[in-house]
């Protein structure tokens, strides 16, 4: 009997058509992304890197883009899932949410908390009464942040103990300057929640020009003892990441670092199975392109 070999997959990854107009944190410091990223730009990239299958994340806030993102999922054998975006203070958020957790290619939910004017954006009563729905539903919740929003997201973990989720790109500690602190124990906080996960990606955007791997280490080496083998997942962060890298450069960045503290089996974990078990939930995505 043959078995199936293991997929891998690339937990976070983005598309956009600059014409649609709702990327609002585009603009001339990242110039290099304003243009059509779409499925034909980075199916060589996922080839060569031995990638079967994507999970496909959202960049703009707006229901729009998330339709636009659930179209492409339908007619692109390589990608698994959609991470959404929804309102989450507006009254019509638990029908919207039912409406899109309908979808089996809806499998996450994203707002983006980064951009926002209030840190403590996830602690109003209404967010969190939503998280709770969310976490009722069973959606995967991905947490995009800088350090500075760790205490609060660890408080509304607190609140909605039964949240599955997973911290976006480390939550961009400032490899650039070496920033340890507080981030590292503030992330500790977060990965005490056995239910919540961490995407090692974004890393060399938030990284000197003129990076080595050398700078990456230390925090790698903190999130592979905190979240551990199973509670890890790579991401390329494309097209973003290719401000600072190619692909293929990031890839053999994250295996090369994450392979100072996982041995084979473990890998295989982190660059598929990990990504499968959090999105998929029990279902399986099958390899690309049956």
């Amino acid at each position: 009997m043959s078995v199936r070999p293991r997929l891998s997959i690339d937990s976070h990854q983005h598309f956009w058509q600059v014409a649609r107009g709702d990327y609002g944190w585009m603009g001339e410091h990242v110039a290099p992304l304003l243009r059509d990223f779409l499925p034909d730009d980075l199916r060589p990239h996922l080839a060569r890197a031995g990638i079967d299958r994507t999970i496909l994340v959202q960049a703009a806030e707006t229901e729009a883009e998330t339709d636009f993102l659930l179209g492409i999922a339908e007619r692109t054998d390589f990608v698994a899932g959609v991470v959404g975006w929804l309102d989450m203070e507006a009254e019509t958020f638990p029908e919207r949410l039912e409406h899109y957790a309908g979808n089996p290619l809806f499998v996450g939910l994203r707002p983006m908390l980064q951009g926002l004017e209030d840190d403590a954006f996830i602690l109003r009563p209404r967010v969190l009464d939503h998280l709770r729905l969310v976490a009722e539903m069973d959606v995967a919740f991905d947490i995009l942040t800088f350090p500075r929003h760790l205490p609060h997201v660890a408080k509304a973990l607190e609140a909605v103990p039964g949240l599955r989720a997973v911290v976006d790109h480390l939550s961009k500690p400032s490899i650039a300057a070496g920033d340890l602190d507080p981030w590292r124990a503030d992330l500790a906080a977060v990965a005490a929640f056995p239910n919540v996960s961490c995407k090692v990606s974004g890393m060399v955007t938030e990284a000197a020009e003129d990076w080595r791997p050398e700078a990456f280490r230390p925090f790698v080496a903190h999130v592979a003892d905190i979240f551990g083998e199973d509670r890890l997942m790579f991401g390329s962060d494309w097209p973003v990441a290719t401000l600072a890298a190619s692909y293929a450069e990031v890839g053999a960045l994250a295996r090369t670092l994450l392979g100072e503290h996982f041995g084979p089996a473990a890998l295989a974990k982190i660059f598929g199975d990990n990504a499968a078990a959090f999105y998929g939930k029990g279902r399986s995505f099958g390899a690309a392109g049956s």
